[in-house]
């Protein structure tokens, strides 16, 4: 059984941690993120995503006593608005008509869980700024990334084309990707999962 597992379905994430030469497990969380919205709605999107981030870890571990699980969430916030990833193509324009032009922060939440307590926690809230591209643009993007518009906050994905809809972005790359790679390597060095 792994040391270290991944509670996320997010093929970035698992990439950051593979092409960092770690061993780990990939366990999707079975959690329900919309009931745990609504129950934290009008928090701050930074608890909001630390809360999420948690409750991922927590519901694996104890299916992988002693191991260190790692659970994290982002929300995207603009003008108030907090935003989750678009169920549809056309959602997904919409999300990204109405970010245009617009700069929005990215709340960013890791924790790492041991047979349910957690034992490191990080979170980070980049900044990005969208240019005001065209309706015209929208359609081409979305022709071009397709059903990859879907797999995350924002419709984006900044490794990718997605990175032609920025003016400016502030912050870790890492962490606009998903999860804040070097200071979680830190503390697997830390622990010992990996050498110093």
């Amino acid at each position: 059984m792994s040391r270290l597992v991944l509670a996320s379905g997010s093929r970035v994430r698992a990439t950051l941690l593979r092409q960092a030469g770690l061993e780990f497990e990939t366990l999707p969380a079975d959690v329900d993120e919309s009931i745990a919205k609504r129950e934290m709605a009008g928090a701050d999107p930074m608890a909001i995503a630390e809360a999420l981030a948690a409750i991922k870890a927590r519901a694996v571990s104890p299916s992988r006593p002693g191991a260190l699980v790692i659970g994290a969430d982002q929300v995207l916030v603009c003008e108030g608005d907090l935003f989750d990833k678009p169920q549809t193509i056309d959602e997904a324009r919409g999300h990204l008509r109405r970010l245009r032009g617009w700069t929005h922060h990215l709340c960013t939440a890791t924790v790492v869980v041991r047979d349910g307590e957690v034992l490191w926690r990080h979170s980070e809230r980049p900044e990005l700024v969208m240019r005001p591209f065209s309706d015209r643009f929208i359609e081409d993007y979305l022709a071009a990334v397709g059903a990859d518009a879907l797999l995350s906050v924002g419709a984006y994905q900044l490794e990718g084309r997605g990175a032609q809809l920025f003016e400016r972005v502030a912050g870790d790359f890492f962490s606009i990707l998903g999860l804040p790679l070097l200071p979680l390597l830190a503390f697997l060095r830390h622990q010992k999962l990996i050498e110093a």
